[in-house]
């Protein structure tokens, strides 16, 4: 199976290039292409091989989402003109990430683990396992590191430093509690249970947009949600759809980005074993089949997919 790495485009009018950790993103003077490429990044670090289709599933179930909540917020999305490539309006992006969690797992379950009861300047009670569902749903925002690790923040220290401003933060705070919403009810009719998600946003004016992808195995985690009860009162680990299989082999092979540590070898069955579990929430997610985009010259079809919209 073949993969897409990277990309070194050269556009007509193009003015910028930024390379993320998944995406390679092109500006223009009014707007952006994102080729959402097949890398995979695991606790801030990319890891050394490609997932086949790891980026059409991630561009095109942020396509599917975005356009199901675009009553909720406007969103930066003008056109997907192909499998792994969105383009849309330059925003000027929001140094935070909205993360929101309904349910203890994952970076929250690990923190409160370690005895920590209050998480980005929100308390939780004691008494929880892992995996239990809140009170309620929490935002714990973290900063958007360009490099190195995200780092979580309080609602407080976000205003206070004035990196996003109070009126836009409540607006923030509006938006994100409205899109998780809305992701659990989508998810809820496919049998899973939103646990926790990310979104990020931007502004272009006055008016603030939704932007990057949502709820993808990248940016949420999900539980099935048949039998998650009887799975939690008999202490059993929750059957899940996310990228926290990936964490886990990770950590399971003595990597958890932390300095001096190796990344375990990516063998071919690794790859591919990944590559199905990423189909396989496209799948579940969505409720349609995953259909392949063609893998023969995927840079040019990319190539020449992006020139006929520019």
């Amino acid at each position: 199976m073949s993969a897409i790495k990277e990309t070194n485009f050269k556009f007509p009018n193009q003015t910028g290039f930024y390379k993320g950790k998944v995406r390679d993103v092109y500006s223009f003077s009014d707007k952006l292409v994102a080729i959402v490429t097949d890398r995979i990044s695991a606790f801030d670090v990319v890891l050394p091989q490609a997932i086949p289709y790891k980026g059409q599933v991630l561009n095109q179930i942020a396509a599917q989402f975005l356009k199901a909540t675009e009553d909720i917020v406007p969103n930066w999305v003008s056109s997907v003109p192909d499998p792994n490539v969105t383009i849309g309006l330059r925003c000027d992006t929001f140094a935070v990430e909205m993360v929101i969690r309904g349910y203890l797992a994952g970076h929250a379950w690990r923190e409160y683990a370690a005895g920590k009861r209050t998480i980005c300047g929100v308390s939780l009670p004691d008494g929880l396992i892992e995996n239990d569902k809140l009170p309620s749903p929490i935002i714990t925002p973290t900063t958007k590191a360009h490099q190195g690790h995200d780092e979580d923040i309080s609602r407080e220290e976000i205003i206070k430093q004035n990196i996003v401003s109070e009126n836009d933060y409540v607006q923030l705070e509006k938006y994100t509690y409205a899109l998780y919403q809305r992701g659990n009810e989508i998810a809820r009719k496919k049998g899973l249970i939103l646990v926790d998600t990310k979104y990020e946003f931007g502004k272009s004016g006055n008016e603030i947009y939704l932007i990057d992808e949502i709820h993808t195995p990248d940016s949420s985690r999900y539980f099935y949600a048949d039998g998650y009860e009887v799975r939690q009162l008999a202490g059993e680990k929750q059957k899940q759809l996310s990228k926290e299989f990936v964490r886990q082999w990770l950590i399971e092979n003595g990597f958890q980005g932390k300095p001096g540590q190796q990344i375990p070898e990516m063998t071919e069955e690794i790859v591919e074993k990944i590559s199905k579990r990423y189909i396989e929430l496209y799948e579940q997610v969505t409720g349609e089949r995953f259909v392949r985009g063609a893998t023969m010259n995927i840079e040019s079809r990319i190539e020449q997919n992006i020139l006929k919209v520019l």
